[in-house]
């Protein structure tokens, strides 16, 4: 803002309160609301200016505002408040007036052609509103009057000015249309009202563009409102398509460059463009001949021009693909088109570094690839025999984009250009799962051949990037797609351990690989010993955690029963890796997980044992931080050693060996190993728990170690029960969270049913029913506010998920309303929880409309709340019309945004109004 003075300190602010709508107290509150250092009297101005757009008298006051005389800002301030009225108060203008409003519009932004630029734009704002109130009856052939006012003649003084204002006018008009929220009918007929307008703006356009003495500037607005008229599928035959040709033209004026493209692209990216066969094959010449353009850019590393010029060819090519297809007549150039695009795709350069273009080319491939293989199959072979050979040429280009740079430049780059090049590789292995589609087994066999001559060939010197980027396009493929019956599968296996790893690039690639060829692993088990060692190799390097932990937890849970011959090897590796600390928090919970599968094959009488051993350094460390003072560094630790509990204990599951067992001992006479191991640490949880009841993540990751076992054993847990169902009535009655309920309910669903656990489990569910009640009773606000019920307390969080996923909602049937109204509905929480919470008012409605109904009574006749903005009548409203909604969701949400609007002041505010 500019041009204001800063008041005077020594004057006191004035009281808006109490202060009249008048132009005079306007300035003043603007003036306060810009320069008043308090910000309590900042929000006093901000809501006293609202308050003053909403009412009767601003269509009087904002005219004054609007004179020549006031400064930018006042004047900003008087159009914005035209458009407010204009947009959300327009039944309270007589219809006789509206005649004289549309002139005064009219008249005014003629006068503020030559700007302000942000006085003018808001006013064109305000009769484009106008326009789409009143068209089509009430103002027929609106845009050809506007264009009819303002189109000036060439010796006019202010002729570039009109245009200018002309081209805003009409460029706002589409975008208001966009955003109105309209009924279907309402919006279908607005539509079509200002389609039929597109002769007289298609017209105006082509000249402005054609002008030899025009100056960008012009013609820059002219290109804009295209792309603004475009969105109302406007057809794009006849002089449309000779607009779109001269926007073409347009891409030769540096200056016009960007704007050009960002034209064409929204024009040509319309699906309704589809039914304009003939313009789109007349178009291809045009974007074919800007390929020489193209070369010259990424020769000479104009990254903007090769950009822009991508993205034409992309819209064309993925757009309107299968249309393109169709017209055989035609392939010869759709083929050039293909070509052009794979030239982008291929561009030189390391992706983001030196280049930006080629990630646009990928979703084409996919696209081309869908519509040839949804023809029939007599086209399809058609197809095939032109395209198959630019997807062979399409796999080099992938595999040569993924090649990682040297050492030396990768080591230069930033770590937001290296997450950015994964991404990009994840987006190439993406398309070559669509390539295989159309080259099946073939695509391998290459792949194969090409690996096997470059490891084979001793004599040629070969770069690492070559073996890693033939390694990641195999990798690519066999995570998605079935290769357990592909015949070179047995051959790469083979080819694997001759890689020399020199890189820890390539190394990762081949853990990958070895994991993505799991489930081959597990049908072909004698090919396991060449490739295992070199997983392990890769566990003990703290650079290869992921890749390594992750392949060894595929390969244990595909081949765990083929595993016997390498248990022993495997065990004392990950034992030592464990101990170590050689890996991160979340890669040892995966190593636990892969162990879990492991162990859950061995023989019964070796699984306790086993465990023991892995399993007894974690809990003597747990012991000696049991006995330590509570601390952050111990808390870490605790929480890790309870984790790597639960991940075991998730796969650790020997049901499948009782089915297929026979002449054994029944399972129900043999403990569980993970019983048995959970009662010897039993003693040692309560310690931990007697020093960190009060800490959530502490009990979650408790309760988390038992729900983990519970939900994997089922009625193996049984010998625990009653001593668990004792320890969660003490947590719970103690501090009461979330996960305790989570735990409480696994119990109830497995358990409640058995005669033998009916009693424990029936003084679990009482106390910790009675200790929800007590807190109901005792107050709940007070409590919540001075205890760690984190899921209620979620309730007044701004993220979004935690309000959806707080479990406490279950007890919203007993929470008292006052409280929930006022914290979501009549408080500051974010916009966008409005609408989740409108949903828990919804299902009270449907099926306790009764204790709604007084809730609503009892809450919200307390004078000021949920707030001071709403009057007792309006209240009763709210009311009223949220008891009547119990089958439509959409209106409650819709009742309840607009009552939240209220309570904030923020009724008929459009900046609001859209963000509902």
């Amino acid at each position: 803002i500019y041009g204001m003075e800063p008041p005077d300190s020594s004057v006191q602010s004035p009281d808006l309160v109490s202060l009249e709508l008048t132009v005079e107290n306007v300035e003043k509150a603007l003036q306060q609301l810009y320069y008043d250092p308090d910000m309590e009297h900042k929000n006093v101005a901000q809501k006293w200016l609202t308050q003053a757009q909403t009412s009767r008298q601003a269509w009087q006051f904002c005219w004054p505002l609007l004179s020549p005389d006031k400064l930018p800002e006042i004047q900003f301030f008087g159009a914005s408040t035209l458009h407010t009225k204009i947009s959300c108060h327009w039944a309270d203008l007589p219809t006789d007036q509206h005649q004289t409003l549309r002139m005064q519009l009219l008249s005014h932004i003629s006068h503020f052609s030559s700007g302000p630029k942000m006085v003018l734009t808001r006013l064109c704002v305000a009769l484009a509103s106008l326009a789409l109130h009143t068209m089509p009856q009430g103002w027929p052939q609106a845009v050809a009057d506007m264009v009819r006012v303002y189109q000036p003649e060439k010796e006019e003084v202010n002729a570039n000015a009109h245009c200018l204002a002309l081209l805003e006018l009409l460029t706002v008009l589409p975008e208001e249309f966009q955003s109105y929220r309209l009924p279907q009918t309402r919006r279908a007929q607005l539509r079509e009202a200002l389609a039929g307008e597109w002769t007289a703006v298609c017209p105006l356009l082509r000249q402005l563009l054609q002008r030899q003495e025009g100056n960008s500037q012009v013609k820059e607005r002219a290109l804009r409102c295209l792309s603004s008229w475009v969105g109302l599928d406007v057809p794009l035959h006849g002089e449309s398509e000779g607009l779109l040709q001269d926007c073409f033209a347009a891409l030769s004026d540096p200056e016009l460059f960007d704007t050009a493209v960002e034209t064409i692209v929204s024009s040509i990216s319309q699906p309704d463009c589809q039914r304009y066969t003939d313009a789109l094959v007349n178009l291809m010449p045009l974007v074919l001949g800007l390929h020489d353009q193209l070369k010259a850019a990424a020769r000479d590393g104009d990254m903007e021009t090769s950009h822009g010029i991508c993205r034409i060819a992309v819209a064309l090519g993925e757009t309107h693909s299968r249309t393109l297809l169709e017209q055989v007549e035609h392939w010869q150039g759709y083929l050039a088109l293909v070509n052009m695009i794979l030239f982008c795709t291929g561009i030189p350069g390391h992706y983001p570094v030196n280049e930006t273009t080629s990630s646009l080319t990928l979703t084409f491939w996919y696209t081309l690839q869908d519509d040839i293989l949804s023809f029939e199959e007599d086209k399809q072979v058609v197809y095939l025999q032109v395209y198959r050979p630019v997807y062979f040429q399409l796999v080099d280009v992938l595999l040569h984009k993924a090649h990682f740079p040297s050492e030396q430049d990768y080591t230069s780059w930033s770590s937001d250009d290296k997450e950015q090049f994964r991404i990009y590789r994840v987006d190439i292995s993406d398309t070559l799962m669509y390539v295989y589609e159309i080259l099946g087994a073939e695509l391998l066999s290459n792949l194969y051949d090409r690996l096997g001559r470059l490891l084979m060939d001793t004599e040629r010197p070969k770069a690492w990037q070559d073996t890693e980027a033939l390694l990641f396009g195999f990798q690519a493929i066999a995570e998605t797609i079935d290769v357990n019956y592909s015949d070179v599968i047995p051959g790469l296996i083979g080819l694997i351990p001759r890689i020399s790893i020199s890189n820890i690039q390539l190394a990762d690639t081949v853990m990958y690989t070895i994991g993505s060829l799991a489930e081959w692993l597990a049908d072909h088990p004698m090919m396991l010993g060449n490739v295992l060692p070199m997983v392990l190799q890769g566990l003990v390097k703290a650079e290869l955690s992921v890749s390594s932990v992750s392949t060894l937890k595929r390969i244990c849970r595909e081949c765990r029963h083929d595993l016997a011959p390498y248990i022993h090897e495997i065990m004392t590796v990950s034992q030592d890796v464990l101990v170590k600390d050689i890996h991160k928090s979340s890669q040892c919970m995966w190593l636990m997980q892969g162990l879990g599968f492991l162990l859950s094959a061995l023989p019964m009488e070796e699984i306790l044992g086993s465990l023991t051993t892995l399993l007894t350094p974690h809990i003597q460390r747990l012991d000696t931080l049991a006995h330590q003072e509570p601390s952050p560094t111990a808390k870490l630790s605790i929480i890790h050693i309870l984790g790597m509990l639960s991940s075991l204990f998730t796969t650790l599951d020997i049901s499948r060996q009782d089915e297929g067992s026979e002449g054994t001992t029944p399972a129900q006479a043999r403990p569980n190993p993970v019983v048995v191991v959970l009662q010897q640490v039993f003693t040692l949880i309560q310690t931990i728990l007697s020093k960190w009841l009060s800490d959530s993540e502490v009990v979650e990751a408790v309760c988390g170690v038992f729900e983990r076992s519970v939900k994997t054993l089922l009625n193996d847990f049984a010998p625990m029960v009653q001593q668990l169902s004792e320890m969660l009535g003490q947590i719970y009655s103690a501090f009461p969270q979330a996960s305790a309920l989570d735990l409480t309910r696994q119990m109830v669903h497995i358990f409640a049913g058995e005669k033998d656990h009916f009693s424990p489990i029936q003084a679990l569910i009482e106390l910790v029913t009675s200790t929800t009640l007590s807190i109901f009773q005792q107050g709940v606000y007070n409590w919540f506010c001075t205890n760690s019920f984190s899921g209620v307390l979620s309730l007044k969080f701004p993220e979004t998920p935690t309000a959806k996923s707080c479990s406490p909602l279950g007890f919203l049937l007993q929470l008292p309303l006052p409280l929930c109204h006022h914290q979501i509905v009549g408080s500051q929480s974010l916009c966008c929880l409005t609408e989740h919470f409108s949903e828990v008012l919804f299902c009270l409605n449907r099926h306790c409309p009764v204790l709604l109904a007084q809730w609503l009574k009892e809450g919200l006749r307390v004078p000021g709340f949920p707030s001071a903005q709403v009057s007792m009548e309006q209240k009763d409203t709210f009311s009223q019309q949220l008891l009547r909604e119990q089958t439509n969701k959409r209106r409650v949400k819709e009742i309840v945004k607009e009552f939240s609007l209220l309570c904030r002041g923020m009724q008929g505010t459009t900046g609001y109004s859209a963000d509902y």
